[in-house]
């Protein structure tokens, strides 16, 4: 069996040492088990690889009871979050944590979690209850890799393989199904074929795990470098359909040939997340890129399958639903909404007039960063500037769709610091300045002062004194 160097693994970890040595020492077989062990062999199989053990969770799996392992250690602090499972989560003296989990099998399971679980006698008991063979391989306290699964054969060929009977497996966890997907996208592998037809024949299935964890899967699908290919595998095999029904809905809506020559709708869009995935976007930017077309096939059947205006504004409803569906935090649905809502208004930016230009841009800004950190000050537009590119890239317009943009944007930036310099609008001139200038409360006092806001967001207006002698105008014009 191959060899690992454990302090190499331990060294950003120094109290994981301690409690293997200490449980090892106390009579009690002790192991490394999970993604580390995969991780820090695969670092030795691939030399593009590059494993990062400051990166990773250590996590312990041992013949001592959760009443034992707190025998050898009453000087921690334990999280009471697991122990009827026996799984302990210790709390060292720097507040770091490591889970701790006693050998053990599972039994009466309901498609979420088990609803038994009893003390195993050994390592290879609780090595067959896991998902899959690539992770259930241990380390030894002496580096020797533990393989009782025929994992290392597994993880040299990149193969994603159920230990055991798949479906059995699957059936014990819905969740398993997405989960192999997201190991295959890692490894850049493949699933095994009776893995994957059990896929197939339980997607249905995972609609009855939380929105949350679906959520939380999904997302380290799209952290991988090949999430296109993740959510090709979730339409092949019937869990794109489950999860995210709205984009299976674009599956056949045509495109024009002229600009869409890749496809239909849904072709389009994983080309898209592909060129995001090869961009190296965030996770959260390469969803928009995935959903910026949500809208399309509603659009398709709303405009009698003649064309697909209004896809954006519907998009935006979509992208909604979907981000209340999967529980996104109000930060990441809001960004992702706006995305989807504007990638099309982005893409002819340079067609705008400034003041409509300046508004996009400064959409969310965060005013906190200062204006030379373009990507963090305008971060929502950047992200929109990055869709923009992806959904260029995978369509005839190519470079043209999205260069004049960026372009655009650069040649903006010197009036936006300009602006910057100036103050807002607001600060210039405010309703109460209308107020003073004879005008009552209401639509009109609305319409003056943003006729006035605009033509100081265009730059034809740059003081105090210029910004009233405008309003004034515009009072007397409107008695």
């Amino acid at each position: 069996m191959p060899r690992i160097d454990l302090d190499e693994i331990l060294a950003p970890h120094p109290y994981a040492e301690e409690l293997l040595g200490e449980l090892s020492r106390a009579g009690y077989r002790t192991v490394i088990v999970g993604g580390t062990v995969r991780d820090a062999l695969l670092g030795k199989l691939e030399e593009d690889y590059d494993f990062d053990p400051e990166s990773t969770d250590i996590d312990i799996a041992t013949s001592a009871s959760p009443r034992e392992i707190k025998e050898v250690f009453p000087e921690y602090d334990f999280l009471e979050v697991g122990e009827s499972f026996g799984v302990l989560v210790l709390v060292a003296p720097d507040g770091s944590q490591y889970e701790v989990a006693q050998f053990r099998t599972e039994s009466d399971y309901d498609g979420r979690r088990p609803g038994e679980v009893k003390p195993a006698d050994s390592l290879e008991e609780d090595v067959k209850r896991r998902d899959f063979t690539v992770n259930g391989l241990a380390l030894d306290l002496d580096g020797e890799v533990i393989d009782l699964v025929d994992g290392i054969r597994d993880l040299r060929k990149k193969i994603v393989r159920a230990i055991g009977d798949p479906r059995k497996r699957f059936r014990e966890d819905y969740l398993r199904p997405l989960r192999a997907i997201r190991i295959a996208c890692y490894l850049g592998g493949e699933i095994e074929r009776e893995t994957e037809k059990a896929i197939e024949e339980v997607a249905a299935e995972i609609t009855s795990i939380s929105q949350e964890r679906i959520r939380e899967e999904l997302f380290r699908i799209l952290e991988t470098p090949r999430s296109g290919r993740g959510l090709r595998l979730c339409h092949k095999t019937g869990l794109l359909e489950q999860i995210l029904p709205e984009m299976s809905e674009n599956d056949g809506i045509p495109q024009p040939e002229e600009y869409h020559p890749e496809g239909d709708v849904l072709e389009h869009s994983f080309q898209a997340l592909e060129v995001a995935d090869f961009l190296e976007f965030a996770p959260l930017t390469k969803f928009a890129v995935f959903l910026h077309d949500v809208g399309k096939a509603s659009a398709y059947q709303k405009n009698d399958n003649q064309h697909m205006g209004g896809h954006a504004s519907i998009g935006r409803r979509k992208t909604e639903e979907i981000a209340s569906r999967l529980r996104l935090s109000n930060t990441d649905a809001k960004k992702l909404t706006w995305l989807v809502e504007n990638h099309m208004r982005g893409s002819v930016l340079p067609k705008m007039r400034k003041v409509k230009q300046v508004k996009l841009v400064r959409a969310h800004q965060n005013k906190k960063s200062s204006i030379d950190e373009v990507t963090t000050r305008f971060d929502y537009f950047t992200s929109l500037l990055e869709t923009i590119i992806a959904d260029s890239e995978a369509s005839s317009h190519g470079v043209n769709g999205w260069l004049p943009v960026l372009q655009e944007f650069s040649s903006l930036l010197p009036h936006l610091q300009h602006l910057e310099n100036l103050g807002t609008a607001r600060e210039l001139i405010d309703g109460n300045d209308l107020i003073d200038l004879g005008l009552q409360e209401g639509p009109r006092l609305g319409d003056v002062l943003e006729s006035v806001h605009e033509k100081i967001y265009a730059g034809e207006i740059e003081t105090r004194e210029a910004a009233l002698q405008e309003a004034a105008e515009l009072v007397e014009q409107v008695g």
